[in-house]
């Protein structure tokens, strides 16, 4: 049995990236994984890492809550949307805030190189985007998953992360939209 820690970093609780969250924990759970799933929205915090790495800003309960979900975890899941070449605000700051040195990462006394703390963690990333996908590979090269993948997962030792892209939304129909739904769950029951 898997243990997995899904997080959904859009701020609307009533999104479809919700019901694509909602739809992979219902797979896994099929499945016989054990499933945590966590709205951001829900949560009480301050997204703003105030004054860096420099002092220490005290974690709120519910950062504190996630920092053992994250660490209880095998797998970690996030859905969200594409915005603007990245993910939300609500998700960035969430990141800032529990993606902390010496809880995800830790760097080595006069080396260059860092300790990856969340090792051997797995990771799935399900970006929504409203941007044709062919067109989201050719101009933006793929930045905004990315970013989220090697920037900040697999520093952090999360590997392999495996990315879902759905769209376009925006325009897409209710079937499509129910397929993509079925596919979210699919991947869920495979993990």
């Amino acid at each position: 049995m898997k243990k997995i820690l899904i997080i959904d970093g859009h701020p609307d609780p009533s999104s479809y990236c919700a019901a694509l969250a909602e739809r992979y924990r219902k797979g896994a759970v099929e499945n016989g994984s054990e499933c945590r799933l966590v709205h951001l929205t829900d949560l009480a915090f301050n997204p703003i890492l105030k004054h860096g790495y420099r002092l220490k800003t005290e974690l709120e309960p519910d950062l504190l809550r996630m920092q053992r979900s994250i660490s209880w975890a095998e797998h970690l899941v996030f859905v969200y949307p594409y915005w603007w070449g990245s993910y939300p605000a609500l998700l960035k700051g969430f990141i800032d805030r529990t993606f902390l040195p010496q809880f995800a990462f830790r760097y080595k006394k006069d080396s260059p190189l860092w300790d990856k703390l969340l090792s051997p963690k797995t990771g799935q990333l399900i970006v929504t985007t409203d941007t044709p996908i062919w067109y989201y590979w050719m101009k933006y090269l793929g930045f905004g998953q990315r970013s989220m993948k090697t920037s900040i997962l697999e520093f952090c030792g999360v590997k392999p992360v495996i990315v879902k892209l759905i769209g376009p939304v925006k325009s897409s129909t209710i079937e499509k939209r129910e397929q993509w739904l079925k596919e979210t769950e699919e991947l869920g029951r495979h993990e």
